[in-house]
């Protein structure tokens, strides 16, 4: 089933739903060895992994797992359907979005967060430090101010000729003081500083002040800290990128009028969530038939669990990829969505012109991305969106 799914926008590969790695084996050999298998499992896995742009799956950590921030598990549900699959491309920004708990869990309003993960080659989009307000204290809220001045800087590591300050301005903004939940500041400039150079990352300290200027009364303002407050209450740096993975070269997902079509994809009779047995016995009734269906989209679900990687990814479970199969016979309608290539080469075909020339295959001529929320090996959650990760519909080409 894994090496089907690295097959399935090949034209003409003629597959089933979910078949086991028996087919892979050499053509004479009557079965394949355990040691054949394993090599077989070992090199389909290694190139999932470079479709989904890594060199080794994550750490599991199902048995000590963090619950994902929720507005990690937000941005999921609005850029994604149940399967995964992206209902607008045009939602997000970049391709990446990664999620970094404070590393200083300090009582002090000053963070640090470990960005090693993210690589060099990426494009930093936009960076934000989130913040959550506590309410303020009981016994202060008679207090007669009403807003404050929140300002984050960025520590400056003095010691370089070039630097003769010892923090960076990056965002200030009023606050009411009787507020609480999640404030947000743009902290892109530090990032990517940081990105360039690893060793700048001395941290963030944040200074709050009343409207005159003066220092406020730490105990009315509050923001929680990672050592003394709830998980879903931490400090964290939300990191938008864009890898530079090519985009989907689909007309359909390319223009923004089609956008809307992502947001009701997948459709078809077989829900992506059924049996995979009910796939395969729907793709073996369809063989029994003598292949003389027409070109059309069949199931194709690609199940992570099975795989093996449920231990790190959080949404989806699986995701069904859809494949294309069927005959493009003589002459070709319009309901097989033909080129004027494949039109020409189902007549040169029929006039038997030239022998070698085959009838047009039936391949994905709309695809569409799905997104993935992971752990990675730090234990950071990523949403990540992978283009051409499902035939939309099926064509002869």
């Amino acid at each position: 089933m894994l090496a089907l799914v690295l097959l399935v926008a090949l034209p003409c590969t003629m597959v089933r739903a979910r078949p086991s790695l028996n087919y892979l084996e050499e053509p004479y050999a009557t079965e394949p060895t355990q040691a054949g298998s394993e090599e077989v499992r070992s090199d389909a896995i290694k190139r999932l992994l470079e479709v989904f742009g890594m060199d080794d799956p994550p750490v599991a950590v199902t048995h000590r797992r963090k619950q994902p921030p929720q507005y990690m598990l937000d941005l999921y549900n609005t850029v994604a359907d149940v399967d995964g699959v992206t209902k607008d491309p045009y939602l997000l920004e970049g391709n990446t979005v990664r999620s970094f708990f404070d590393k200083l869990r300090s009582e002090q309003v000053e963070f640090r967060f470990n960005l090693s993960t993210v690589a060099r080659t990426e494009k930093i989009l936009t960076a934000e430090l989130h913040l959550f307000k506590l309410r303020p204290q009981a016994t202060l809220v008679l207090n007669r101010h009403h807003f404050c001045q929140v300002s984050v800087y960025q520590l400056l590591d003095t010691s370089k000729s070039n630097n003769t300050q010892e923090r960076k301005l990056l965002s200030s903004r009023l606050i009411p003081i009787h507020s609480n939940g999640w404030e947000v500041f743009t902290i892109t400039q530090a990032v990517r500083s940081w990105t360039v150079d690893e060793g700048s990352n001395l941290g963030l300290h944040v200074v709050v002040r009343t409207l005159g200027g003066s220092p406020m009364d730490l105990k009315l303002i509050r923001f929680a800290s990672g050592r003394n407050h709830h998980q879903s209450k931490q400090p964290m740096l939300v990191l938008f990128t864009d890898d530079g993975r090519r985009r989907s070269t689909t007309p359909e997902s390319a223009d923004p009028d089609n956008a809307q079509d992502t947001a009701i994809l997948p459709q078809f009779p077989m829900a992506s969530h059924e049996s995979p047995r009910s796939a395969r016995s729907l793709d073996q009734a369809w063989e029994e038939e003598g292949a003389s269906m027409p070109c059309q989209r069949l199931p194709l679900y690609v199940d992570f669990e099975e795989i093996g990687w449920s231990g790190w990814i959080v949404s989806p479970r699986g995701y069904n990829a859809y494949h294309c199969k069927g005959s493009c016979p003589f002459p070709l309608g319009q309901n097989m969505k033909p080129t004027n290539h494949a039109t020409v080469q189902s007549i040169i075909n029929a006039l038997k012109l030239i022998k070698s020339i085959e009838t047009p295959c039936c391949v994905p001529d709309k695809l569409y991305s799905i997104n993935l929320l992971y752990f990675d090996d730090d234990e950071n959650v990523v949403l990540k969106q992978y283009n051409d990760m499902v035939a939309g519909s099926c064509g002869c080409h």
